[in-house]
């Protein structure tokens, strides 16, 4: 049987990662790196807190096979380009670096579509640098998943990305797949499913593909 750590638990595709990891009968442990309590409660689970500047101290007495990493903000909640960058790149990246010291093959991670490390929008240039720079860490396999607008029930309230995804939804037909408004539930099945496929060392999936699955 697997094991797995995740860091980004409390957020909306977090939550429902964790709940299919624990629904998984290939998954008998799995960490979780959290600032706050999920909430989440099973067996399985080890909750570790922590602040991830605080993250290489830590230590996992065992090797952990599949890493998921859904840590985000937005720039509302970040308060600043400064704050930002520090959850969605210099946080990633430290978690990354610790599950890399555990052993870990398989890295998968919750990017954004439009993700350019040469885009003038600064969300797209940050998300952009995180997915270099982890290409550059040397996971044996790395998936990068590039959801468009999620839909779900957060912890949070984000008034303007329910009006946004309201909107969406009623244009659908208009849109690409790519850039169709999709459920958070359906990027964490799909992230699962990832962990247990076999794939060249760095996977990048748009959401369309996402979106398209039937499983």
């Amino acid at each position: 049987m697997r094991t797995a750590i995740v860091a980004g638990a409390t957020g909306l595709i977090g939550r429902e990662l964790v709940r299919k990891l624990i629904a998984s009968d290939e998954y008998r442990v799995i960490y979780l790196i959290s600032r706050r309590e999920s909430g989440l409660r099973d067996p399985k689970i080890k909750e570790v807190l922590t602040g991830f500047d605080l993250i290489s101290q830590l230590n996992i007495a065992e090797t952990i096979d599949d890493a998921f990493c859904t840590l985000g903000t937005t720039m509302k909640q970040a308060g600043s380009r400064e704050q930002f960058k520090k959850v969605d790149y210099q946080y990633v990246l430290a978690f990354a670096d610790f599950t890399k010291r555990l052993g870990v093959s398989k890295f998968l991670v919750i990017s954004s579509m439009g993700a350019d490390p040469k885009s003038g929008v600064f969300y797209n240039m940050v998300k952009g640098m995180t997915e270099e720079a982890l290409k550059e860490m040397g996971f044996k396999n790395l998936v990068i998943l590039r959801p468009s607008l999620l839909l779900g029930k957060r912890s949070e309230s984000r008034f303007s990305e329910k009006i946004f995804g309201f909107i969406m939804k009623a244009l659908n037909f208009l849109i690409s797949d790519n850039y169709k408004a999709i459920p958070g539930e359906k990027v964490a099945a799909f992230m699962v499913k990832m962990a247990r496929t076999s794939f060249d060392s760095v996977s990048i999936i748009k959401s369309g593909e996402i979106l398209r699955d039937s499983h």
